[in-house]
This record gives C-alpha cells, structure tokens and sequence, in this order.
C-alpha cells in the first residue's frame, strides 16, 4: 500500500503534518475529512511503502499479546500515545514495532486509532478496526482490547486444533511416499537386474514393480512437474471468484473432512459476529466484516445474501435457514437470541459449542485415520518387498523340490 504525505489543519485550526498508507489520494482524503482534517496538500512518497502495511509478517500469538497488554494499560490511565510508545518499544518483532510506530505518528497527528490502524490492513484486519471505532466512540476502548485478546486467543486454539488434525496423516503420508519412492528408485532395479541375471520367471506383482520403478526412474521429472503444475493450476484457481467457490463447494462435501471444514466455518462465524456485536458493531456491517473474514466463499456467499436480506426487513433466521449451509440447531439458536434480544451472548454460545465440536471431531479423525494409515503404510512398502522376494521363494522351492 502506498504512502502520503499530507498537511493541513485540524478541527481545531493547528497544522497537522504526517504521512499515513492508503490506496490512493481520494481515498486518503475522505478518511482525513471524517477525522476534520482540512488537506491543503497530499503527495505520495515514491519509492516507499509503509512497513507493516503490506509486508512483514505478525503471529497471531504476537497480536494476542499485544492486544492484552494494550488492554491493561488503557484500563491503568495510561494516554493512547503512550500506551503505543511502550508498546511498541517493546516489540522483538520489527514489523509490529514499525507498525505501532506509524499508528502512534498518526494518532498524534489528530488520527483516531481505529483510522491509523487501518493504514495497516495486513496486521490490523477489519474487524479489529471495526472493534476498536466502536469503542473509542462508546469510551469504552479497554473492554474491547480486552475482547479483542479473547477472540484472537480463541481463533488461535481453533487453527491449532485444524493443524494438530493434519499433521499426523500429512506426516505418515509424506513418509510412506518417500520410502515408497526410494524402494523403486534404488532398491527395485538391483533385484531386476539380479532377476535377468538368474533367467526366472517372474510373477505379475514384481512385473508391475519393476515396469514402476523404471517409469518413475525415467520419467521422474514429469510427476514432479504435475505436482508443481497441479499446486500452481489451483492457487490460481482460487485467486478467481468462481474458483474459490467451486473449489471451496467441493471440500464441504468431502466425507469426513467436510463436516469438521464447515464446523469450523460455523464456529468462526458465529464468534467473529457475536464478538463485533458484544463490541456494539451494528449487525449489517458485523455481518460484513464477518463474511470477508468466514475463510469460505460458500459461508461468504451465504452471509452477504443474508446481510441484503436484512436490509430488506427480514429476520436474520430465515435467510440463514433458506442457505440450506448451516445446521438447524444453529439456525434455532440464533432465532432464540433474535427473539428476545440475546443475539452477542447465544453466538458466543454457539461458538463456545462448535469450537468443542471441532476438537472432538479432530481426535475422532485421529482415532479413525491412525489405523488406515497405518495399514496404507505397511501395504505399500510390505507390498514391494513381497512382490522382489516372490521370484526368490519360487527359486528356493524349486531347488528344494
């Protein structure tokens, strides 16, 4: 994201100097003018991007604790710019500490923070924003910090949970693949050339064996390029709306893994949107950022179309329900929370029930893979070593006999 330079004056009528990240000049004012910022000048900086905007990189956990520190020291009586001054003197990560370097220039240069931070869209997303308007304009800025924390740690123990699921079979797969592969690269052609030495016949399995290793030995750089090719072929699939859709249709409808992929969806959504409306986030636009941020585009489709039903004067329930994505009980229990005026609190329910959901399915699957891979581990690598040993065995027991 590009930087400017602007000058002009404040609602008070004292100059203001500052730079600030933003797409482009148009852009940069209309924020500027919300704030009573009067621009007499803006002009880019070539060359320069603002650090933290559009690079480097933040680990949740690092936002976690920051947000909770912010948080304590708001609630001490600490000024904001001295709050991000510590803050960001103490940062090992030097993304996060240039980042909060830059947000404190621009809140003393008359910014509000929720509007400095947006200068840094690749840190500080739009709900954080959102969150954090909403409480420097109730003074109320602390609690949210505070919630903040909360669904950042939250959001954290729900992709550990995802990562510890796929780590295992991922694992046990990489491995068998590249015993597998080493067998026939290196093992199967000293028993084939021993076989043509002896003149035996051989069986169909350690036929197929060996008519494999010398395909992979041969062409081994075209298996390589269709993987590359695949991995590429579906990043820029993704990047394109209909394929991010098609392909995130799809892996909903995996047995096994689509069920856990769409509770997870569900256990984001409804903690993303429970915790902007707990913030006083109005529901359209809570409903807004918690699309962009579902992570699906199935989800994402499903929320903007019950975002425009709402506008229209209809329930939250019924579009939702006429998704045909989400589980009735879901559905249920946010009508219950709509009808009588207890939606934050029953989507953080909902939330607290399918992150529980999300960890008992991933054991289930752990439990439930372990032994398939296990089996597909020792079919594969046994499968070889019987198939090289059987033209042996049929040797012996015709010498014996």
């Amino acid at each position: 994201m590009p930087v400017f330079t602007y000058h002009g004056k404040n609602a008070a009528g004292k100059a203001v100097r500052n730079e600030r990240a933003a797409e482009n000049k148009q852009v940069l004012r209309a924020a500027l003018g919300k704030e009573g910022i009067k621009i007499d000048k803006i002009s880019a900086k070539e060359g320069r991007k603002l650090f933290g905007s559009g690079g480097g990189k933040v680990k949740i956990t690092e936002l976690a604790v920051f947000f909770r520190q912010f948080s304590v020291m708001i609630d001490a009586g600490l000024p904001l710019v001295q709050c991000l001054e510590i803050l960001g003197t103490n940062q090992e990560n030097p993304a996060l500490r240039n980042c909060l370097a830059g947000v404190r220039s621009s809140v003393e240069g008359g910014a509000t923070l929720a509007n400095a931070m947006r200068g840094y869209p690749k840190i500080f997303d739009d709900l954080t924003t959102n969150m954090v308007e909403a409480g420097e304009t109730g003074g109320i800025l602390d609690t949210i910090l505070q919630r903040l924390a909360i669904y950042v740690e939250k959001n954290l123990r729900l992709r550990q949970a995802v990562k510890s699921a796929l780590i295992y079979p991922v694992s046990v797969i990489t491995i068998a693949v590249l015993v597998v592969g080493a067998l026939l690269k290196f093992v199967v052609p000293i028993f084939a050339n021993m076989f043509v030495g002896l003149g035996v016949p051989l069986p169909a399995a350690t036929k197929f064996v060996i008519d494999l290793s010398h395909f992979i030995g041969d062409f081994w750089w075209v298996i390589i390029l269709s993987v590359v090719g695949f991995a590429v072929t579906l990043v820029q699939v993704r990047k394109m709306p209909e394929g991010r859709l098609f392909t995130d249709r799809i892996l909903l409808k995996i047995p096994v893994f689509g069920p856990l992929l769409l509770k997870i969806a569900v256990a984001r959504f409804t903690r993303t949107l429970g915790t902007l409306i707990t913030s006083g986030v109005p529901i359209l636009e809570g409903l807004d950022v918690t699309a962009r941020t579902s992570g699906n585009a199935v989800i994402q489709n499903a929320l903007f179309n019950v975002r425009k039903s709402i506008e229209q004067g209809r329930t939250i329930v019924d579009p939702l329900r006429e998704s045909k994505i989400f589980p009735n009980m879901v559905t249920q229990m946010i009508g219950v929370g709509e009808a009588t005026g207890a939606m934050d609190s029953m989507l953080q329910k909902i939330a607290d029930f399918y992150e529980d959901e999300v960890d008992a399915a991933t054991k289930n699957l752990l439990t439930l893979l372990e032994p398939m891979l296990i089996a597909f581990l020792g079919v594969s690598v046994g499968g070889i070593v019987i198939s090289l040993y059987m033209p042996l065995f049929s040797m012996i027991s015709k010498l014996a006999g």
